[in-house]
């Protein structure tokens, strides 16, 4: 059963020494560092210790935003360090997965979390049919064909020009161009 201890920083130019410092106040073991932003969970640090703890070890952390900065990311972290048997302790928070409150305190993070995606799904939702309703039009705008287009992808499809010459010629990106020859059969 080993005490880990995980500690990020978004950028090089900052310490990592504040929480190092709690870190090892609390005798961890080992360890795992990052020095990337926290906006995804694909960190070299993170995913190494996710590799290395085993079934009744302790994750110390600095506090929750140091692990992910979403509430989505922090909850999905955590289920996966419960499903493998770890503990996850958060120093500034006070909370202790391996507690009865504070799986509870996570629980009340998650329906606060699911709450907050709803509420912004519907807001969301509200807000296009409301813009719909005044007359706005989402996507991008149709495009199209340019004067010759039809002639032009004859001559290419003869050989007698290439697809960059003639896409070109017309005044089309190479993706446009492709979706109005399918567009034309």
């Amino acid at each position: 059963m080993a005490i880990v201890g995980y500690a990020r920083v978004s950028s090089d130019g900052q310490s990592l020494d504040r929480q190092t410092d709690a870190l090892e106040a609390v005798k961890v073991e080992k360890m795992f560092t990052d020095k990337l932003s926290g906006k995804d969970t694909k960190r070299h640090g993170l995913e190494a210790m996710l590799e290395y703890v085993r079934e009744g070890d302790t994750v110390y952390i600095a506090s929750f935003d140091r692990l992910a900065r979403s509430l989505s990311d922090l909850l999905s972290l955590v289920d996966r360090m419960r499903a493998q048997g770890v503990r996850l302790v958060s120093l500034k928070e006070s909370v202790d997965t391996g507690t009865p409150a504070g799986k509870l305190q996570l629980s009340l993070f998650g329906a606060i979390a699911e709450f907050e995606r709803a509420i912004i799904g519907e807001r969301r939702d509200e807000g296009i049919a409301s813009a719909r309703a005044r007359g706005k039009k989402f996507g991008r705008p149709k495009v199209d064909k340019p004067d010759g287009f039809d002639k032009a992808v004859k001559r290419w499809k003869q050989g007698k020009a290439t697809a960059v010459e003639t896409f070109t010629t017309l005044g089309l990106s190479k993706t446009m161009f492709y979706k109005m020859v399918r567009g034309s059969r």
